[in-house]
């Protein structure tokens, strides 16, 4: 009883402490600020995360923020980052300055990248990913003599992050808008326009398609095209067949970089290493970062091919670009262990394997649920959308938020997914590569309970 006492007055403390100082990303200020946090993670081990304030064990259905690939409590992912900080937590990378975690570990991505994406750029997550990405990209046109070359073309519904570059390159307009933060030269093109990139130019949609933007604005002004392989945070979209193709034959045919945005999908989130390996491509330059350490330390890069590296090598004053943390010599040992252990443990075989598992769950919801459609899953990355009635597309109405409303339900019983989707019609399911056939069906088990609970709270 005085243990349970002490515990009740820490939650009350930390609730206390939270409100008052602690500004939350993503949230909404007034509700967090006034209510208190409604979650305080403990701890956690594989698929499964603790929260202090009731002491439960909550199935972790998103991997947290897409992150957690290797899922929770991994110890040699601890004893990495312990063995490193015990040598040399931190060495900077300016001036030529080196450490072995980071030069091992850029010979590893290199490895792993397809075709000839062999050098990377380190940062610390995939908002500076991004940033460094549209950099490099106006730094190396610079170079060969091609300074018009400046404008970018994004995606709608994209996202990218919440540094400026990559804040303007989103395509979800709340972020996209927040506190007028944009650069210069960045358009959005309407997503997953096959016929359009495939030289439509009848479509209605070609005017807004990339090839579009590209005529209008002339090829010689555009310095890259960044895209997500599979759009997260604006849906969970995956690209018809043909178009990463498409957009990969574009980019070569206006002399354009192709740069793809893994912040998510790479580390074999999507069944393939990397997302855009479904699509048997290779793009000029590679945002990663999330699954690299799985989240146990701030890590990301830019990852570009040999043509852009030997350019940037034959520049001879300081490139004055970097981060702090650039190269961290102990997240980059922690991003080693990370692939070392993905590889052991053979994730990416468990990936396609649970795939199906989640298909069938899937497949499962949209015939015992009226409400449930367009299902959707590559690897362990999935949604799927609620309608008031799919067969005539007619949406709930703005008030219902049946996304919040089903992932409140799943909440309560326990299980982490996020509602996503300009109409709140999306729910997102991004588990740890590690569940098990077992997990997969308890997390089916619980979306279908708070499906039910939610189309009773409609009658």
């Amino acid at each position: 009883m005085k243990e349970q006492t002490m515990t009740d007055s820490k939650i009350k403390e930390l609730i206390e402490l939270d409100k008052k100082h602690f500004i939350h990303p993503a949230s909404n200020p007034k509700e967090v600020s006034t209510q208190g946090p409604g979650v305080i993670f403990s701890e956690g081990k594989g698929v499964y995360a603790t929260n202090l304030i009731d002491g439960k064990e909550y199935m972790d259905g998103m991997s947290m923020l897409w992150n957690v690939n290797v899922g929770h409590g991994q110890q040699e992912l601890v004893d990495a980052g312990k063995e490193q900080m015990e040598k040399i937590a931190y060495s900077s990378a300016f001036k030529g300055f080196s450490n072995e975690p980071a030069i091992r570990l850029a010979a590893k991505l290199a490895e792993l990248a397809p075709g000839d994406l062999n050098a990377v750029f380190f940062t610390s997550g995939g908002s500076e990913s991004n940033d460094t990405a549209i950099k490099l990209s106006r730094f190396y046109w610079g170079l060969k003599g091609k300074p018009k070359k400046r404008n970018f073309i994004a995606l709608g519904s994209a996202y990218h992050g919440v540094t400026l570059a990559a804040q303007t390159a989103t395509g979800i307009p709340a972020f996209h808008e927040f506190a007028g933060s944009f650069i210069d030269g960045v358009f959005h093109a309407l997503p997953h326009q096959l016929e359009c990139e495939l030289g439509d130019k009848e479509h209605p949609n070609y005017a807004e398609s990339i090839r579009g933007i590209i005529e209008r604005e002339g090829d010689d002004t555009i310095a890259g095209i960044i895209l997500e392989p599979v759009q997260g945070a604006g849906g969970v979209n995956i690209p018809p067949e043909g178009y990463m193709q498409a957009v990969r034959k574009i980019c070569d045919e206006y002399d354009i970089l192709m740069m793809a945005d893994e912040v998510i999908c790479g580390f074999a989130r999507t069944g393939k290493m990397f997302g855009v390996e479904n699509w048997d491509i290779v793009p000029d330059m590679m945002s990663i970062a999330k699954g690299i350490t799985s989240g146990y330390a701030q890590l990301g890069g830019v990852m570009v091919n040999d043509e852009i590296k030997a350019t940037i090598d034959g520049y001879e004053a300081v490139m004055a670009h970097g981060f702090t943390y650039s190269a961290h010599a102990t997240a980059c040992a922690v991003g080693l262990k990370n692939i070392e252990l993905m590889e052991r443990e053979k994730m990416l075989e468990n990936v396609q394997q649970m795939e199906l598992e989640l298909k069938k769950g899937l497949d499962f919801l949209a015939e015992r649920h009226p409400v449930v459609t367009n299902t959707r899953c590559i690897g362990l990355l999935a949604a799927f959308e609620l309608y008031e009635d799919p067969a005539t597309g007619t949406m709930f109405g703005e008030n219902v938020f049946p996304a919040n409303r089903v992932v409140d339900e799943c909440f309560d019983r326990q299980l982490i997914l996020r509602a996503l989707g300009a109409h709140n019609h999306i729910v997102a399911i991004a588990p740890p590569l590690i569940i098990t056939k077992e997990e997969v069906e308890e997390m089916i088990d619980i979306i279908d309970q708070a499906l039910t609970a939610f189309e009773k709270s409609l009658a």
